[in-house]
């Protein structure tokens, strides 16, 4: 699969006060990443829950902090699907400088669980949903 592709400026607001991106500002970069790449296949998460019933959660996340990313920074944050399951999707996400060398900065493979609202165990990916989701990523957004 391609990846999906979104860039971001970081803001003050993301840093500490060297300036430099907080750790876990990291993963607030990909999660809107991941929002955003269902929106162009729209899937948008608040119908998903009112009408399908389902949630997408992470379960688990490993990322390896490569080199920081600084105040008004722009970022390329990519995703691709690496591993689909029954009810999971696995991502491969990486977080880049945008501009410049373009010099890898944060990596990560982040696991996501589709879950019954109600009673937040494990389900099936709907098949719909499913073939939207695994079809070739293509594009990018900005912000």
């Amino acid at each position: 699969m391609r990846e999906f592709n979104w860039q971001v400026r970081v803001y003050y607001e993301d840093t500490d006060s060297g300036g430099v991106v907080y750790y876990a500002n990291y993963l607030r970069f990909m999660e809107r990443a991941r929002t955003e790449w269902l929106r162009t296949l729209g899937v948008e998460q608040d119908t998903l829950s009112q009408q399908e019933g389902l949630i997408f959660a992470v379960r688990s996340i490993q990322l390896e902090y490569v080199k920081p990313a600084k105040f008004n920074d722009l970022l390329d944050v990519s995703v691709a699907i690496s591993k689909t399951g029954k009810a999971s999707l696995t991502f491969d996400q990486a977080i880049s400088q945008a501009e410049g060398q373009k010099q890898l900065l944060c990596d990560g493979k982040v696991k996501i669980a589709c879950l019954n609202c109600e009673t937040f165990r494990p389900q099936a990916i709907p098949e719909n949903i499913r073939r939207e989701l695994t079809q070739e990523i293509t594009g990018s957004i900005g912000r």
